[in-house]
């Protein structure tokens, strides 16, 4: 069955909320943030009527919500394949787990070993890196990527891993650029030297089926907030690791996987939340993925209705992204960074960043706000992308995000208002 953006946009309340007494915004920021279906907005009120409590009680509430933590783990650990759900943990989001994930890593390293990060990532997948490097006098090197193609420099990342590399931190697909890396080559590459992979896959989850099995990495990390969910992050980590790594807790707090990484009393309500993101996309893969089932053998129940979804939605995503860079190329003046060639479109997410000739950034993003499409400009925190090229100090450039609730006449509507430039 051919992918119906209509129907799931009825899910969604601000997909709906007209503005101005006219029609809804057309949102197209969603690499920052996703708008939630309303299952997720009851999920967490619904936490609050029914189970608001603490962990480990002998009470009704607290069981109830022991028993929502396992069942959010279960469901995310099927989202992402991991082996068992004890591999997921839940924080406050990627940057914050991922500053707690560095910070454990770091107590294993010495002086002068060596970590490797990319130009094409998010700071959240950098600082963290360059932080502990600092503070432990390790040797922080960078793999670089191409401008003119937008792909990462694997040659780069080849020659930047030797012998006394312990960590390598690559994004899954940019932020900026929408490029997709090859993540199950860089963890083999990784792993041919004794080092950790980290991938940040937080602008691939809403988009690609996620696999950490297939790829082979030590730990990925992601944030439910950019696929539909409550604003949370997760982290899947091998359980050996989470079980040895020497985590910063409290001393009364369980020293087991995953709570010896969840500091603190955790934000329930968005686990719920969380959960109910990842049932709705679920259910995608049940009403729209039958097509695509034979392309997942050894998968069944729940972890098959995941891969189904995510490749219905990159289907239907390949053409909006396809509509909208051909529509992009038509105006005079317009710059796009990264991928436009058709034939590699199975190598990008659909997040396209433009600059336009004599024309601010900043300036677009408020002309097509006053009109009731959202976008960003900026660097987005990609900040090491922006610097590769020249745009880091002038503005970095607009970015435009889609989502399958998007449709294909809401990028017309964006890309004749562009016009109006």
């Amino acid at each position: 069955m051919q992918f119906n953006a209509q129907a799931v946009r009825s899910q969604f309340p601000a997909l709906n909320r007209p503005v101005d007494g006219g029609n809804p915004p057309v949102y197209l920021d969603n690499p920052a943030g996703t708008q939630v279906p309303q299952r997720v907005i009851d999920a967490v009120t619904d936490y609050y009527r029914t189970m608001n409590a603490n962990h480990g009680g002998a009470f009704a509430t607290s069981i109830a919500t022991g028993a929502m933590e396992d069942r959010a783990r279960t469901i995310a650990a099927d989202f992402l394949n991991a082996p068992r759900p004890e591999e997921i943990v839940f924080g406050p989001n990627m940057t914050t787990l991922n500053f707690g994930l560095s910070r454990a890593i770091a107590r294993t390293l010495q002086p002068g070993d060596e970590i490797v990060v990319t130009r094409m990532d998010h700071d959240a997948n950098i600082a963290p890196w360059m932080r502990i490097a600092r503070d432990g006098n390790l040797v922080l090197k960078w793999a670089d990527w191409d401008v003119e193609t937008g792909l990462l420099d694997i040659t780069s990342l080849q020659a930047a891993v030797t012998s006394r590399t312990r960590v390598v931190a690559t994004v899954h697909a940019s932020n900026a650029l929408g490029t997709i890396n090859p993540v199950s080559q860089i963890a083999a590459l990784a792993h041919s030297v004794g080092a950790l992979h980290i991938v940040d896959a937080v602008q691939s989850a809403p988009h690609v089926p996620i696999d950490v099995q297939a790829i082979g990495c030590d730990f990925l990390l992601c944030s439910a907030y950019k696929f539909f969910g409550p604003h949370i992050g997760l982290m899947y980590g091998k359980y050996d690791l989470l079980a040895s790594l020497p985590a910063y807790k409290v001393r009364p707090a369980d020293d087991t996987p995953p709570r010896r990484w969840e500091t603190g009393t955790p934000s329930y309500e968005t686990w719920n939340g969380t959960a109910a993101a990842l049932e709705y996309l679920a259910e995608i893969g049940q009403v729209y993925g039958a097509d695509y089932a034979g392309q997942f053998p050894g998968f069944s129940g729940r972890r098959l209705h995941f891969k189904t979804a995510m490749t219905a939605l990159t289907a239907y995503e390949r053409g909006l992204v396809a509509a909208l860079i051909n529509g992009l190329q038509t105006l005079p003046g317009v710059r796009i960074y990264g991928i436009t060639d058709p034939a590699h479109y199975a190598g990008r997410v659909p997040t396209v960043i433009f600059t336009l000739e004599g024309r601010h950034p900043r300036a677009i993003a408020e002309y097509l706000a006053a009109r009731h499409i959202y976008v960003w400009d900026g660097n987005y925190y990609a900040q090491a992308v922006m610097e590769r090229l020249g745009l880091e100090g002038h503005g970095g450039a607009v970015r435009i995000g889609i989502a399958h609730y998007n449709t294909i006449d809401e990028i017309e509507r964006l890309l004749a208002v562009l016009k109006g430039i």
